[in-house]
């Protein structure tokens, strides 16, 4: 039995890759809604630190957040903010904006490749699924509705 949880769901559909502070990240792509161009979102007073604000996406309010401070990575300015994207991701009838310093390529991850996370601050939120093996380095697989705090507020509701 793998320690990876969905492993068969992780090997199956294909990956969307962004960078955060030089570090590769990856959500499933039938989370994705699109990809946006940055934009400077509306602050909303009181919210949690990585809350950028909201913004107005084709008539609907959509909270944008900081990757690097949901994430738990350094805050400093992006070396090029041209490649700055916003990834919206759908989950149920939630939209929620991820700020991105830049967007890669489709991965399609291989069984053998996925490995379980490294032990990491033990936080109930991380959204780290599993790490994957990729051009030396490691990509951070994601899981979408952790990463955007959905999971525990859909149980609150129910």
């Amino acid at each position: 039995m793998s320690l990876v949880p969905n492993l068969e769901i992780i090997a199956r559909e294909p990956w969307l890759s962004f960078q955060l502070d030089g570090q590769h990240y990856a959500a499933l792509l039938s989370r994705v809604s699109e990809v946006i161009r940055d934009c400077v979102p509306t602050p909303v007073p009181g919210a949690a630190d990585d809350l950028l604000g909201i913004c107005h996406l084709r008539g609907n309010i959509v909270p944008v957040m900081d990757g690097r401070r949901r994430l738990g990575l350094n805050v400093t300015a992006v070396s090029d903010p041209a490649n700055v994207r916003i990834v919206v991701f759908a989950h149920q009838s939630h939209r929620i904006g991820l700020r991105v310093d830049a967007v890669g390529e489709l991965l399609q991850p291989k069984v053998e490749t996925i490995e379980p996370p490294p032990i990491r601050s033990g936080r109930a939120d991380d959204p780290v699924q599993a790490v994957m093996g990729w051009q030396g380095g490691f990509v951070a697989l994601l899981d979408v509705p952790k990463l955007c705090r959905l999971d525990r507020e859909l149980k609150d509701v129910a």
